[in-house]
Order: C-alpha cells, then structure tokens, then sequence
C-alpha cells in the first residue's frame, strides 16, 4: 500500500472511529487499495459478542454518507464493512492483550534469529515485546518488527 493509499485510509479511521464509538462498534482496520482493477474502502468493524451481517449494513449506510460528504476520496470505489473473522488481524497493542494465552501467527519484516514466521501461543504482551511459546521454545518478538500478526482460531474437536 502506498504512502497515499495509507494515509486515506488513516483520514478515514479518524473520521469514522468517533461515530462507530458512539455506534458501540470498535475499528479494528481501514484499508483503502485497488484490488481487481477498482479502488476498495474496507473498514473492518467489532464489537463485543462480534458482528453480525446486519450490523455490517447498518455501519455501512451510517458511515457512507459522512465518508462521501467529506471528499476525502476523489474517484469512485466500493465501500465494505466486514467483521475481523475468526483469524482476525492483530493490529493494535490492546488486540495483542485480548489474545494473550491464544495460539498467533506472526510475520515478522526481516528475519529473527533466522526466521520470518513464528506459530505459538502468546505468553505475554510487555513493554511493546510479544513473548511467545514457540516450538517448545520461548521467544521474544518486538511489536515494532512485526509486519503481520493473526489470531489462529482453533475449533475444539471435541467427542460427544
């Protein structure tokens, strides 16, 4: 994404995030790219209990029009609401703590001690460090090194 494409998007979580605040919803991600030969707005929403698709569309006809009155985008696109889904981004600090104690994937912008991609559960979240059981190993990651973090959902499989 370039730096344009960044800061739109960042213009429009600054105007959306008061109003989903105030909606009891949480922004977890703006992104604003050219995706399949047209310009995307996706804002990716949560709130607790999670989403739903009629959330979705309620979010998407109160915010569209404030984004178009705004005219912070000059060219046509497609808006999109959407939930985080159960692999969910990690993008902040706090989503960090929510997770603490469940299993992460984490790409990391150069190698560490070897390697780009670490699978483990998060131990703790500190002081802008993740610390991580990986392969039996424990490792520490810093947040500002990281490139991608997801939650990895685990289903119980469970015999009745």
């Amino acid at each position: 994404m370039g730096a344009s494409t960044r800061n739109t998007a960042a213009e429009i979580a600054g105007l959306v995030e008061p109003i989903l605040d105030d909606m009891a919803f949480e922004l977890v991600d703006s992104e604003f790219l050219h995706s399949h030969g047209k310009w995307v707005l996706r804002l990716t929403i949560d709130k607790e209990g999670g989403v739903t698709i009629d959330d979705c569309a309620r979010v998407s006809r109160e915010l569209g029009d404030h984004i178009d009155v705004k005219e912070l985008i000059s060219h046509p696109y497609v808006f999109e609401v959407s939930s985080p889904g159960l692999n969910r981004a990690l993008k902040k600090e706090k989503d960090l703590l929510r997770v603490v104690g469940k299993k992460i994937k984490v790409r990391m912008r150069a190698p560490l001690q070897g390697r780009r991609n670490y699978v483990g559960f998060l131990n703790d979240f500190a002081q802008g460090i993740l610390h991580m059981r990986v392969d039996e190993k424990e490792v520490a990651l810093p947040w500002a090194e990281v490139e991608k973090a997801n939650l990895i959902y685990e289903f119980n499989n469970r015999q009745a």
